[in-house]
């Protein structure tokens, strides 16, 4: 008689694979309707009317050329006719890597206003349930605040939950950019928060911009509060995948590649995050100078130097943060792999002191937004360590090349 190996491990792997099989059957047979729907959305809309546009009797050049490209482009214009492509394509110009960032600021702004007034027609559009109603009304009142004179909201896109990325200080002239990759549940109305507000992609970034700037007030910085992807919407089978990441991480690479100047550039990656960070390391320019995980599910790797990327890998945890919970592997396409706070991962392990949590490591006064900071700004000899060794500041002074082995 021939025996199976019925114990409850083997179980669990079963039920893993069969749930990942599921997921791709579901998966693909739903990738070409939803193609065709993303074929009309505003921003695609937007882009198409580009397309066939003309300035002056001369065709637009392609809207997803090179940043270079369209930078170069750009330059050729006056201030009128910049702003008349703004106004002409508001979103297509005001998500353009490429575009110049005040453009850029210009064009979200008429963006936001165009989708404001959408909101507020269904806030009283009898066709929709009262509910329908008061989701418009919430998305006003979230347009509305993203419009308040100062913010400067670098891409916007109101399709679906909407996307969204602000930036904190003069990006143009920054000699020190950090981005802020949030997790999940991130979309336009979660975007910014009164209650918990550091627990929000908007005070994520807020916060550390002003710690940035109280770590060395002398260095020009701007920090991004970037919720460009389609995060997933909880702890479901979109957050126990790489599906999302994996568009995030493209998203991320053309961000970083059309940011202006050549300051130096620090990722802080958020919860699932920092999958979308993992699976982004080895594409992204080597102006990336710092990847910093905190309440990681994993990297999509087995080590950091798997991620292969001149950046310098950090992690850090608090002791009281659930995530450590979740199991750390990666199977038939679901989960995110190894431990970023283990020992043989090999990040640079920081203290999370005072986080408080999952959703605490960007609250002000925290040890865990001052390594941050410390981190934004190149002071990484100030850096505290999860342990009293120190060894997450060995080797500072060496180039850290040594991850593209």
């Amino acid at each position: 008689m021939t025996s199976f190996d019925t114990s409850p491990t083997l179980n669990v792997w079963r039920a893993l694979l069969a749930l990942a099989v599921v997921f791709v059957m579901l998966a693909t047979t739903g990738w070409t309707a939803l193609r065709s729907q993303r074929d009309h959305t505003p921003l695609q809309v937007s882009l198409s009317a580009w397309e066939h546009g003309r300035l002056d009797g001369h065709r637009l050049p392609d809207p997803h050329a090179t940043p270079a490209r369209l930078a170069a482009f750009f330059a050729t214009l006056s201030e009128a006719q910049r702003g008349l492509l703004a106004h002409r394509y508001p979103l297509a110009v005001g998500n353009m890597n490429g575009a110049p960032v005040d453009l850029r600021y210009e064009a979200n702004r008429i963006a936001l206003g165009q989708a404001r007034s959408l909101e507020l027609k269904r806030m009283h559009d009898s066709r929709l349930t009262p509910g329908g109603q008061h989701e418009a009304g919430r998305r006003m009142h979230r347009l509305e605040s993203l419009m308040t004179p100062g913010r400067h909201i670098l891409a916007f896109d109101p399709e679906g939950s909407g996307r969204i990325a602000e930036v904190f200080g003069d990006l143009p002239e920054a000699e020190r950019i950090s981005v802020v990759v949030p997790g999940v549940d991130t979309d336009l109305l979660t975007f910014q928060r009164t209650a918990r507000k550091y627990s929000a992609p908007a005070g994520m970034a807020e916060s550390l911009y002003d710690a940035e700037r109280d770590a060395r007030p002398g260095t020009r910085t701007a920090v991004i509060a970037w919720a460009d992807y389609t995060a997933p919407g909880g702890i479901g089978m979109d957050a126990a995948t790489v599906t999302r990441a994996s568009q995030g991480a493209i998203r991320l690479d053309a961000l970083v590649r059309a940011l202006p100047g050549k300051a130096p550039v620090s990722l802080f990656c958020h919860s699932y995050g920092s999958v979308v960070c993992g699976v982004a390391a080895r594409m992204l320019p080597d102006r990336v100078t710092d990847i910093a995980v905190a309440g990681s599910p994993g990297m999509r790797a087995a080590k950091a130097s798997h991620l292969h990327t001149s950046a310098r890998v950090w992690a850090m945890r608090d002791a009281d943060d659930w995530i450590q919970d979740v199991p750390y592997l990666e199977l038939g396409g679901l989960g995110h792999g190894a431990d970023p706070m283990s020992g043989a991962f090999g990040a640079r392990r920081l203290s999370a002191g005072g986080a408080k949590g999952h959703a605490g490591y960007f609250e002000p006064g925290r040890e865990s937004l001052r390594n941050f900071a410390e981190i934004g700004v190149g002071a990484y000899r100030s850096v505290d360590c999860a342990d009293d060794a120190g060894a997450c500041r060995d080797d500072l002074s060496v180039d850290a090349m040594a991850g593209r082995a």
